[in-house]
């Protein structure tokens, strides 16, 4: 029998931010925890996901391991008590939701803003990162591409994919409408990751805005600034900038804080400033707002305002939800099949063994001519009587009634014991 499929999730479903930013595990975390379930467990189908707006760590394995999954993510964080934040952990220890669950959030599903594109590609990384540490097997490999496969059906044939509506898209919605009394907003981009070089690309949206980019590579903000026709400065010329802006919008990665209550105490606030923190673990010292004149939002509390394009999202969803199903489906009859393959492949081997012996038997002072012969005639005999039963049991596997015929087949050809390996 195969291993069950689980999950351990943390998201912005069950956890906050200041939960999600002390649990998100960077690269270096996660290939750390991949070899300990490697080692410590033997798992060979894992994958771990984490995101601005989750952390969750698939895996296949016959007992249910997600105390010891969240233990070793304490000891990876350096969090003693990481038994405290247990409650916020949501554990799918039933094969079908756990699959069904990455589906949903693989699609955007489960997005924060529904149907968020960048997903997608995160999800892809996860993937190489397991498959680089040879943590993929057959099972992993198989529901990976249908789920790819399951992606493109939903952009083809669905609108759930339409228009821009990432966290991205929504933190400049935001921005346009919190700075539509003023002339030529001024607009400070600090970092660009992923989510920041989205933000990047959506800022076409607001031509009126100023935009500077800065980032800690400057070769990488002054190519995206010269693509876009914004201001880039070099990183240590920040502060200034940020002097300057009205509004800043920080995606910096940093374990600390980049953007203080102190440092801000020192801007002269003519009438506000903005300040959208899309960073997890935050950038951004949420005791800003204590400062006169400053709007501080995160990823949490920045509201969409696409609102057709959600709109259409929303209404595609139950479509979306039919191809996933659909899609889970034809990887359940798959994974059925292989639960009966090592039954095919032991009946297959226990026909050719025997054929081999009397072959040996029988073709001591035949010929080459007459061994060919009797060689083809025999192997053609035996796919014949291999038809049926494999058919048979391929049925059997598809209305779930595999166990029997597994059992009847196993005691018929003694299916269990070791093979003689003996050569013709």
């Amino acid at each position: 029998m195969q291993n069950k499929f689980r999950a351990v999730s943390l998201s912005h479903k069950s956890a906050p931010v200041e939960i999600r930013e002390i649990i998100a595990l960077d690269e270096a975390s996660i290939h750390s925890i991949l070899v300990k379930l490697k080692d410590f467990f033997s798992i060979t189908d894992t994958l771990i996901l984490s995101t601005c707006n989750r952390t969750e760590i698939y895996y296949a394995h016959d007992l249910d391991l997600s105390v010891e999954i969240i233990k070793l993510i304490g000891v990876e964080k350096g969090i003693t008590s990481i038994i405290d934040y247990l409650d916020f952990f949501d554990v799918f220890n039933n094969d079908r939701e756990a699959i069904q669950h990455l589906f949903k959030v693989s699609m955007g599903l489960e997005a924060q803003v529904i149907g968020d594109m960048q997903i997608s590609n995160q999800v892809k990384r996860a993937y190489q990162a397991s498959a680089d540490l040879n943590m993929a097997g057959p099972f992993l490999h198989r529901l990976m591409h249908t789920i790819f496969f399951t992606n493109k059906r939903v952009v083809q044939e669905t609108a759930f994919r339409d228009g821009a509506a990432s966290v991205s898209y929504a933190a400049v919605e935001l921005i346009g409408e919190l700075t539509s009394n003023t002339y030529e907003p001024r607009v400070l981009l600090i970092g660009l990751g992923e989510i920041g070089e989205d933000v990047v690309k959506n800022m076409v949206h607001l031509p009126e805005a100023k935009v500077t980019v800065t980032n800690r590579t400057y070769s990488k903000a002054h190519a995206i600034a010269l693509e876009y026709g914004f201001e880039v400065i070099p990183f240590e010329d920040a502060f200034q900038a940020m002097k300057e802006a009205d509004v800043i919008v920080s995606s910096i990665s940093k374990t600390e804080p980049f953007i203080t209550k102190a440092m801000v105490n020192e801007f002269a606030i003519a009438s506000y400033k903005l300040l959208v923190d899309l960073s997890v673990p935050r950038s951004i010292e949420t005791s800003v707002e204590e400062v006169p004149g400053v709007l501080l939002y995160n990823v949490d509390n920045i509201q969409s305002k696409a609102s057709e394009t959600l709109e259409k999202r929303i209404a595609s969803i139950p479509l979306v939800e039919k191809i996933i199903e659909e899609s889970i489906d034809e990887f359940y009859n798959w994974k059925k099949e292989m639960m009966v393959s090592p039954t095919i492949n032991k009946f297959k081997n226990a026909l050719e063994q025997i054929r081999a012996e009397e072959m040996e038997r029988f073709l001591k002072n035949a010929s080459e001519t007459e061994k060919a012969m009797v060689e083809k005639i025999t192997k053609s005999m035996m796919q014949k009587i291999l038809k049926v039963p494999v058919v048979q049991l391929k049925a059997a596997c598809q209305r779930d009634q595999a166990d029997q015929m597994i059992e009847v087949l196993s005691d018929l050809f003694d299916l269990e014991k070791e093979p003689t390996n003996k050569q013709p």
